[in-house]
């Protein structure tokens, strides 16, 4: 059937069904409004059904032609769009990457060139958030996400482990002898309550109260600490910067696992060439932290 698809025909159709005009259906198509008409005209002998009813002045659409119009214009808008992805003789593909913040700042951001040098034809575009995100509703191809890589209709594939840390300004760093002392400071806290908890025991220290401000994201949390609200506990990797530089420093070397760093996609959603290969630049520039 394709091969005998009458296109020109189906194109003043849909042309002349949007503006219910020939005359203006043929200005937009750069032919005669002759050309138009008898080109509609032999798509109706061929369907055997009129799309049009002829006013006096201009056009109405008949129930079928109401029926194939947006069929068309669908149709014409998906092959518009693919056309203009190629540019210079290449096509480009646009990539749609929700990344939980504190990992798009800490890690992924000081990277981003290496991935344009290596594939300038995928137009990347990154959402941030706060690790809550649905693939399907919003439109992503990928998502990096925070947690034990277990999300129901996904795909996770480990990136990085990022176990937890205390990070605080040099002056708060100097008041800590041993973790008994943090008793006189101010602890921030994450959305996940049990971390404080988690990092008493590992050190050694019985839990106590902590009453610190919540944040809905380690970056906004550690920023309070280099601002000198408090003492963060937050994954060390993604604040190397802050560490080399001597705005934060680990006062104790105690660490605790709370999740990694997973790269997720939709289960049901077939691999474009892009996100081929992003997964596989993402996995070796991780790789290549992990040897770091």
């Amino acid at each position: 059937m394709r091969p005998y698809l009458p296109l020109n025909a189906l194109r003043a159709f849909e042309s002349s069904a949007r503006h219910l005009s020939f005359t203006r259906a043929a200005q937009e198509l750069n032919v005669t409004q002759a050309a138009v008409s008898q080109q509609v005209r032999s798509l109706e002998e061929r369907l055997g059904t009129a799309l049009f009813k002829r006013l006096p002045r201009g056009l109405a659409m008949t129930d079928e032609g109401l029926a194939l119009r947006p069929v068309l214009s669908d149709a014409f808008d998906r092959i518009e769009a693919v056309l203009k992805q190629f540019d210079g003789g290449h096509f480009h593909e646009v990539l749609t990457v929700g990344v939980v913040g504190t990992f798009a700042v800490g890690w992924l951001m000081p990277r981003l060139k290496s991935f344009r040098d290596a594939h300038p034809f995928v137009e990347l575009r990154l959402l941030t958030n706060n690790n809550l995100v649905d693939l399907a509703t919003e439109g992503l191809d990928f998502a990096i996400r925070f947690g034990d890589g277990t999300w129901p209709g996904s795909l996770a594939t480990k990136l990085l482990d990022a176990p937890l840390a205390l990070l605080c300004t040099p002056d708060i760093a100097a008041r800590l002898a041993r973790p008994d002392d943090l008793a006189n400071e101010t602890l921030l806290r994450s959305y996940r309550m049990d971390d404080w908890m988690n990092w008493f025991a590992a050190a050694g220290i019985a839990p106590r109260p902590v009453r610190g401000p919540v944040f809905d994201s380690s970056r906004l949390m550690v920023e309070a600490a280099i601002q000198g609200a408090g003492i963060a506990l937050a994954p060390a990797l993604m604040f190397e910067r802050e560490i080399n530089t001597g705005r934060l420093v680990r006062p104790f070397d105690v660490e605790v696992a709370a999740g990694s760093y997973w790269l997720t996609c939709l289960k049901a959603k077939p691999m474009t060439p892009a996100m081929v290969l992003f997964s596989q630049w993402i996995a070796k520039e991780a790789a290549a932290t992990g040897r770091a």
